[in-house]
């Protein structure tokens, strides 16, 4: 499932998949498999990308149980 929450968040900041990346410690291409829903960040990346956004984990990852 894509993170739609996310990619938003970030062009919000406007801050590129890079420059995100950089703050996070993380790689862009991490950046970008979670945008796409096809890696599943550790609770600790989860908790640096949403303060780095300014956002909770409920507003950036919070899924409804379907």
């Amino acid at each position: 499932m894509k993170n739609v929450r996310l990619k938003m968040a970030r062009v919000e900041h406007d801050l590129s998949q890079q420059e995100l990346a950089k703050k996070v410690g993380v790689s862009r291409q991490t950046i970008g498999l979670i945008e796409l829903g096809k890696y599943n960040p550790s609770l600790q990346l989860c908790l640096s990308i949403c303060w780095s956004l300014n956002k909770s984990l409920d507003e950036l990852f919070w899924m409804d149980p379907e």
